[in-house]
């Protein structure tokens, strides 16, 4: 059996709940603000930071292991000379005594050579330091400023999240009453907007979106809810107060 097709009034109510539903669940993403987005930006930015203080830290302990292998080398370089300066005790010839040394030479040459290793790594240590701790420092802050978004938004959702999960659940179920060529332009039209309003009643003569004058004849023709009427304006769905419960305003 065919599916009786909806009358004007019927897809107009139904294009009207699911604005007031969106609408609500519009609010609850307002009350939230930004914090979202902050939240994402903030914890991205954090794990850029660990990523940034993990490096330092690794290039760091190259730089002390390569202080370390130099200070090792001082150290066989002072053993070599020590043994060096044994054996001249005991040289025979010149040229025993010349070649040795000449290897005495050749470490202390080599231990002022890791003396300025030592001394130049040392200073790239001291600069990494500085830019270790301010990237600590900046960390730190960025958690605490974490905790305290996150905190204020668990307040929020706490607040919202079954009213929200609810209402979801109401549009969701009432965008399947709606047929997909309404819908589309129902969502077109509410994604150029901030306020995300589609459907809008006419108010004090003027369309409840754009608030430009919706003409005498237009107006009646919304009343009689015989076709859909468009906005020349803005493009919202205009209908009558009478499928939101609401009266007439008096015109004053």
């Amino acid at each position: 059996m065919a599916t009786k097709e909806k009358t004007v009034p019927e897809r107009l109510s139904d294009l009207y709940k699911l604005q007031e539903t969106d609408s609500q669940l519009d609010q609850i993403t307002i009350l939230k603000g930004e914090l979202p987005i902050e939240v994402s930006d903030l914890e991205d930015e954090i794990e850029g930071l660990q990523t940034r203080i993990n490096k330092l830290q690794d290039s760091k302990k190259e730089l002390e292991d390569n202080i370390a292998h130099h200070q090792n080398k001082i150290k066989e370089s002072e053993a070599l000379i020590a043994k060096y300066g044994r054996q001249l005790d005991d040289v025979k010839n010149n040229r025993e005594y010349e070649a040795l040394t000449k290897e005495i030479e050749l470490q202390r040459l080599d231990i002022q050579l890791s003396e300025k290793r030592i001394g130049e790594t040392q200073g790239s240590i001291t600069a990494k330091d500085e830019t270790l701790t301010a990237a600590q420092e900046r960390l730190a802050e960025k958690q605490s400023n974490l905790e305290t978004k996150k905190v204020e938004l668990e307040k929020i959702i706490a607040k919202t999240e079954k009213e929200e999960t609810k209402l979801q659940k109401q549009s969701a179920t009432q965008r399947k009453l709606i047929d997909d060529r309404l819908l589309k332009g129902y969502d077109r039209v509410r994604n150029s907007y901030r306020n995300g309003l589609a459907v809008v009643t006419v108010e004090r003569n003027a369309c409840g979106g754009c608030f430009n004058k919706v003409p005498p004849q237009l107006q009646l023709e919304i009343s009689l809810q015989k076709k859909i009427i468009i906005c020349e304006h803005c493009g919202r769905i205009l209908v009558d107060e009478t499928l939101t419960g609401k009266t007439a305003e008096a015109e004053s």
